[in-house]
């Protein structure tokens, strides 16, 4: 049993079946029936106060007060209670740190591998009650990674330097998912685009259009982002296209852009201005190869797909 140092507990013998819980001050807050179940006491600076009887009222022993967040309806605890326990009072086999060591990452659950890079919690919670509210908060991994770090910060703990921490590691986790061992990169097929160019744009919260510059060899040169628009379309100048392959000396180019929306379907402004970017590579004679959209972690090629005309 605990009972926070803000309260005084006491059973008046007029009233065997419930308990009074008072401020310092002898202010009466709120009176929770003892027979059983939860009852809510009052909102008290900021918080709910429960009180949960396990047992009849003559042991108080068993009693548990949990203090919910009216926001996230989620306990916070007592350090004492296992969920509100801080990382270093847990055994070493509950300890992320220690699991990795002693079984690899391959045995961490995504809480755990998210709490070693937070490193620590804060009053209310634990650096692992934390990681499991990032990823309650925001809908799992894939969705968390999507988020900058001015978003993460919504999460009580996660300030500034841990926000900017996680968006590091998620962009070194998307650029090696990306690039090669540094030989030379050709695209052979459109699900070699789709491996190259998904992990940075399939997280992406907006659409982003991205023309790939390749030489005779069909080995690429580089890259450049035309354009960066909203969540449904972005403008895209195909003169703007061509000036950026001239630049960079492309025989031939390969369009990629993103839906966010994670809508497979290319839409008729895609192959709209498919169409007008091929016209234009043939005035230059440099070619259009394939336009590869990117949704989630699904990708279509308009060429495969006889979409460009």
């Amino acid at each position: 049993m605990y009972v926070p140092a803000l309260f005084d507990v006491a059973i008046p013998r007029q009233f065997p079946n419930r308990s009074f819980f008072k401020t310092s001050d002898e202010t009466v807050i709120g009176i929770a029936s003892v027979v059983g179940g939860c009852r809510p006491v009052q909102l008290y600076s900021g918080y709910l106060w429960i009180i949960t009887w396990n047992i009849p009222v003559n042991s108080l022993k068993t009693e548990t007060i949990k203090k919910i967040n009216p926001v996230s309806g989620h306990y916070l605890q007592n350090k004492s209670d296992k969920r509100g326990r801080m990382v270093r009072d847990l055994s070493a086999d509950e300890q992320p740190r220690e699991r990795l060591v002693r079984y690899g990452t391959d045995n961490l659950s995504d809480t755990e591998l998210l709490a070693i890079l937070l490193r620590t919690g804060s009053r209310d919670m634990n650096v692992i009650e934390t990681s499991r509210e990032l990823l309650r908060y925001f809908g799992g991994l894939h969705k968390l990674v999507r988020k900058n770090w001015r978003e993460l910060r919504v999460i009580k703990g996660v300030a500034d330097v841990k926000a900017i921490t996680l968006e590091a590691a998620f962009e070194l986790s998307r650029r090696l998912q990306s690039r090669s061992n540094g030989q030379p990169i050709i695209f052979r097929t459109p699900e070699d685009v789709a491996s190259h160019f998904g992990p940075r744009l399939r997280d992406l919260q907006t659409e982003q259009f991205m023309v790939v510059f390749m030489n005779a060899a069909k080995a690429v040169t580089g890259h450049h982002v035309i354009s960066k628009g909203g969540k449904t379309a972005t403008i895209v100048d195909p003169a703007e296209v061509m000036r950026q392959a001239i630049m960079n000396e492309a025989n031939s180019i390969i369009i990629v852009h993103n839906h966010p929306s994670g809508t497979r379907r290319a839409s008729r402004a895609d192959i709209s201005i498919t169409k007008k970017l091929i016209q234009a590579g043939h005035m230059l004679d440099i070619f259009v190869d394939d336009h590869i959209i990117i949704a989630g972690y699904e990708f279509l090629s308009m060429k495969s797909e006889g979409l460009m005309g």
